[in-house]
């Protein structure tokens, strides 16, 4: 497996996973982008945090990424986080293994605290981030509306950062080293074993 980041080109691959998602309720959303707006997507995230593709025999499996949890200002040392996998890596701990680099990374930017929202029930989801000591800050009740019925959709957070004064700022990912993005990215990963 390899562990790299994505590029818009990788969109047309990312999107057959996606695919996988659009008519549950684990996304809100209800119609399926194209594949130039998900390319434009991967593109924008990449500007300032990172977006992970995990391989498999030179095939994306899997896929995680970063954006701004709030537009104010004073939530600027915030992320919000995704990952979304291929029915065939599903169990295996790539969620893990995806959430893990991608916080790594984050706190080399600085981000201070990661969230993650996650529409109940959803068993898989709600032990991985229970499992990588995400806290349960909240439950929307019927939030979202989707397939005929009302979704409670739950807050989980986690802190990955020290809460210095004053904070220092969030680094976009392309101005990390890229010495220090390789060394997270390029870890010897899983063969397959679950983990």
């Amino acid at each position: 497996m390899e562990l790299r980041l994505a590029s818009p080109e990788d969109a047309p691959a990312l999107l057959a996973i996606y695919e996988n998602y659009i008519h549950t309720p684990i996304t809100f959303e209800a119609v399926l982008p194209t594949a130039a707006e998900f390319a434009r997507r991967i593109g924008d995230t990449l500007k300032e945090y990172p977006y992970l593709v995990l391989e498999e025999a030179g095939k994306p499996i899997g896929y995680a990424y970063c954006h701004r949890q709030r537009e104010r200002a004073a939530y600027g040392w915030n992320g919000e986080l995704s990952v979304y996998l291929a029915p065939e890596a599903r169990g295996r701990g790539l969620g893990a293994l995806l959430y893990t680099q991608l916080m790594e990374l984050l706190s080399l930017q600085n981000v201070k605290t990661v969230y993650a929202y996650v529409t109940l029930p959803n068993p898989a989801s709600e032990a991985l981030h229970k499992n990588l000591g995400f806290v349960l800050s909240g439950v929307d009740q019927n939030t979202g509306y989707k397939n005929g019925s009302w979704h409670n959709v739950a807050c989980y957070s986690k802190a990955i950062g020290s809460y210095d004064l004053p904070p220092a700022p969030v680094i976009p990912s392309p101005a990390l080293s890229k010495e220090r993005v390789e060394a997270v990215l390029k870890r010897p990963l899983p063969q397959g074993e679950k983990m």
